[in-house]
């Protein structure tokens, strides 16, 4: 009798060999799409400062009047504490790049200086675009403008007030 159970055990163990025994393992291939989008390099030059012309202050005690300049170099001054007079313009760059590209445009705010008291600053607070897409290669590029604002209160010190601010560009 003990015949039949050491088959069936044998069967079974067999049955267990063969469902773990693995096949030689198939490759498998896919394909890929490649691509590369080649761009020329960017050239940013400045073409125009930007320029508040004169303010002139008026008397009393006062806050919060703010000048600006648009970007298309608009005057804002309808403060009536305020008196604004003289050449205006925004500030005014060039970028070339590759055709049909568009071309982020980054401007932080920054300091005025008083140039005859450095310890008076003015706040300038920046309006650029967010981009531009360039419509040719190279030259002539595309002209952008930078605006502003800035906030005068009574006790402003008298001066000329001068700053750099950086500009910088990148494709999107």
């Amino acid at each position: 009798m003990r015949r039949p159970s050491l088959i069936i055990s044998a069967f079974f163990c067999a049955l267990a060999n063969i469902a773990c025994v693995e096949g030689p393992a198939r490759a498998a291939t896919a394909t890929a799409t490649v691509s590369a989008n080649n761009v020329k390099p960017l050239l940013l030059a400045r073409v125009q400062d930007l320029n508040f012309g004169t303010i002139t202050l008026g008397p009393g005690i006062w806050s919060n009047a703010t000048v600006s300049v648009s970007q298309a170099g608009a005057l804002s001054c309808i403060n009536a504490n305020l008196s604004c007079t003289g050449a205006v313009a925004a500030a005014t760059y060039n970028v070339q790049g590759s055709n049909q590209q568009t071309v982020r445009i980054s401007c932080p705010n920054f300091v005025l200086t008083n140039q005859s008291d450095p310890t008076q600053t003015l706040a300038l607070t920046t309006n650029a675009p967010a981009s531009v897409l360039l419509t040719n290669s190279g030259f002539p590029g595309v002209n952008f403008s930078i605006g502003g604002s800035v906030t005068l209160n009574s006790t402003t010190s008298g001066g000329t007030y001068l700053g750099t601010f950086n500009v910088t560009v990148d494709y999107q």
